[in-house]
């Protein structure tokens, strides 16, 4: 049997720029153990499996290399991409998952997919793991956590820029992700995001992490409408908005390779 692979560059109108993922639209769900397979010999940050349920509403599952994530935003961008200029898919699609419940996903009147989180802002650690303070070479001044990373905040972009890691430290702090971020001088702020425990060192672009990093600079700096760069080597663009109950993050992507593979 042959399914369809879509590669799309998210969060960038540039190819080769924000982060890649591969979209697998599917009409029956296939193995566990094939979809990692798929996942693995992709080897890019994220694969994602849809499946049409309804009308512009589909299941959506994402698997890195390594295994099965709970939540991933490049790849729903990217699923979205797909559907809307691959599919015709037109108006607003929702998307359900099964940790995150229903996310929403349009296209904006600025030709952005628009994506609709649940607002998943960090709370404060009352002990930081030793893992993380010698995992990363800089000392931050403030660490949260929430269910999926910790955020080590510093008070400076350049430290953040400079930032080294140890991947074999940070990766005991697992199921937990780490992100670093600060204010920033051009964007309001700026992150890196390491997963050696669920993915691989360095993520390129991460949608979901911005559940949590979102609502925490609305507060510090005191606006609901916030522009955030990821800076990776590749990097990435994310126009993003807060409300109690959801974060709403927007961007662009662009088509990189379609075809089809044997499963």
């Amino acid at each position: 049997m042959k399914v369809d692979i879509f590669v799309v560059d998210a969060f960038t109108s540039q190819q080769f720029k924000g982060n890649s993922a591969a979209v697998v639209p599917v009409k029956n769900w296939l193995s566990d153990e094939l979809m990692q397979n798929i996942a693995a010999e992709n080897n890019l940050s994220e694969t994602a499996f849809i499946k049409e349920i309804d009308a512009n509403k589909y299941e959506i599952r994402w698997f890195s290399p390594m295994t099965e994530i709970d939540f991933c935003g490049h790849a729903t961008l990217a699923s979205a991409f797909v559907l809307f200029n691959e599919f015709g898919v037109e108006a607003q699609i929702e998307f359900i998952t099964k940790a995150v419940g229903s996310l929403t996903v349009l296209l904006n009147a600025s030709n952005e997919i628009e994506m609709t989180f649940p607002n998943q802002k960090p709370q404060s650690v009352s002990s930081i793991p030793k893992q993380l303070l010698e995992g990363l070479s800089k000392k931050p001044t403030e660490v949260l956590i929430n269910r999926q990373a910790y955020f080590a905040v510093f008070a400076n972009e350049q430290d953040v820029f400079d930032l080294t890691y140890s991947s074999e430290q940070l990766r005991q702090l697992a199921p937990l992700d780490v992100v670093v971020t600060a204010p920033s001088s051009e964007y309001d702020f700026v992150s890196r995001y390491f997963w050696p425990a669920n993915g691989g060192d360095e993520d390129p672009v991460t949608g979901s992490i911005h559940a949590g990093l979102v609502p925490y600079w609305a507060e510090k700096l005191n606006r609901s409408d916030l522009i955030a760069y990821q800076a990776s080597k590749r990097g990435g663009v994310l126009k993003c908005s807060v409300s109690d109950t959801s974060i709403v993050v927007s961007g662009n992507g662009v088509l990189y390779l379609k075809g089809k593979i044997n499963v």
